[in-house]
């Protein structure tokens, strides 16, 4: 693990990948061994008040991790290149697409949250909010979204995650920027090659939210739904994950 970011393959294929709210780039870790390295070379970054970059301060918005994002890109020598996107880094992914989109080759989103943020009716707005500071209310939210079906230790260790990668602030503030951040009108019409992958099991980001949501805006949209998965593929299912993110990707040029 590099200074905010941890680095896997030296393929020409250049990806970016960004993790979810529970998550950071150490998430990614279960999808790496079954990844081409030989194809494409990935990077996994951290968000501000993420990961390892815990204390970085900032304004904790996507707009600020898209320019993030753009700038590792360039340190890197990255000229274009492709990002994936897991549930809020799908938002993320998006706002790179809106921020620099000459530069992205393609978009994979995993559970990806639509460009026009998330509606929650007031009970579940109370549980999301209530999860900045109740590990419980964590646990709920992901057992919720995997179907309530996975073991409550695996349950627990992504609690325990979430709780030592990310500082309550930031956390805080980016459900408010993935959830209630409405850009999609920068992005409608974009003709990037992006593909949707959704969980069966995933109540939260399925293929209906998919297909009422980035359809409408993607001309070259692919949907795909994994079986035996639900908003976690990464932890899930991730040979399938992988097979389905790679066999996308191989055909951009």
């Amino acid at each position: 693990m590099t200074d905010g970011y941890r680095t896997f393959g030296h393929g020409d294929h250049r990806v970016m990948a960004l993790n979810g709210w529970f998550g950071s780039a150490e998430a990614w870790r279960p999808l790496l061994p079954h990844l081409d390295p030989q194809a494409f070379s990935f990077v996994c970054m951290d968000y501000r008040g993420y990961g390892a970059r815990k204390g970085v301060a900032g304004e904790y918005s996507l707009a600020e991790a898209a320019r993030d994002a753009l700038a590792l890109a360039d340190d890197l020598g990255w000229e274009r290149f492709s990002v994936i996107g897991h549930s809020m880094g799908g938002s993320v992914m998006q706002r790179i697409l809106a921020e620099a989109p000459e530069r992205v080759c393609a978009l994979v989103g995993v559970s990806p949250v639509p460009a026009s943020g998330i509606p929650f009716d007031a009970q579940s707005w109370k549980l999301f909010t209530g999860a900045v500071d109740d590990p419980l209310d964590r646990r709920t939210i992901i057992d919720f979204t995997t179907g309530g079906r996975l073991t409550g230790v695996w349950l627990d260790a992504m609690v325990e995650h979430s709780v030592a990668n990310s500082e309550k602030a930031a956390f805080a503030a980016y459900l408010e920027a993935w959830a209630r951040t409405d850009f999609h009108a920068s992005i409608a019409g974009s003709p990037v090659p992006i593909k949707a992958i959704v969980g069966e099991h995933d109540p939260a980001i399925s293929a209906e939210v998919v297909r009422s949501t980035f359809e409408k805006w993607y001309p070259n949209l692919e949907v795909d739904v994994l079986a035996n998965a639900g908003h976690y593929a990464v932890d899930e299912t991730p040979i399938a994950l992988a097979t389905s993110i790679e066999r996308f990707l191989a055909e951009v040029r």
